[in-house]
């Protein structure tokens, strides 16, 4: 392969790739943008202004800033600085994927704690809801125990 091919396949598996995280984003319930940025600064990685951002992704720099607040809200990326710039630049945080994980230990604790309430106003007398409840709530704190464990390894 020549080196123009080579560099044509790169590109090519680059917007794949930033392209399906924008899609796996949006079936997670986050913008589709979002999912772009994470993607371009995961791909990338290094630092890119938030002008390269919209420029680079074909977005509004509206989309571009509602998207990194969220990105930096939920410990994925972080605003950075270079010597003598005044631009914001943006780079993904250490243990962005831990943090990831974590966020889901939490809404699955969350949901157990929510189901297991549940469970206990419903009378001793309806065993059969009480056990398919009870069972919810074990997938959820199972899910939790396992994702958490998840968790502990990729901070390593």
């Amino acid at each position: 392969m020549s080196k123009v091919e080579n560099a044509k396949a790169a590109e090519s598996a680059r917007a794949d790739f930033i392209e399906k995280i924008g899609v796996i984003a949006q079936t997670e319930g986050l913008p589709r943008i979002a999912g772009r940025v994470l993607a371009m600064l995961l791909y990338d990685g290094e630092r890119v202004s938030f002008g390269q951002l919209a420029d680079a992704l074909q977005v509004s720099r509206g989309s571009v800033s509602s998207s990194v607040r969220m990105l930096e809200s939920q410990q994925l990326i972080k605003r950075v600085a270079k010597p003598g710039d005044r631009q914001d630049y943006f780079q993904m945080v250490d243990h962005a994927f831990a943090n990831m994980v974590e966020a889901s230990v939490a809404r699955a604790r969350r949901a157990a704690e929510d189901i297991e309430e549940s469970l206990q106003a419903i009378p001793a007398s309806e065993a059969g809801p009480r056990a398919r409840v009870a069972g919810y709530a074990a997938f959820y704190r199972a899910m939790g125990e396992g994702l958490d464990t998840t968790a502990k390894k990729l901070r390593r």
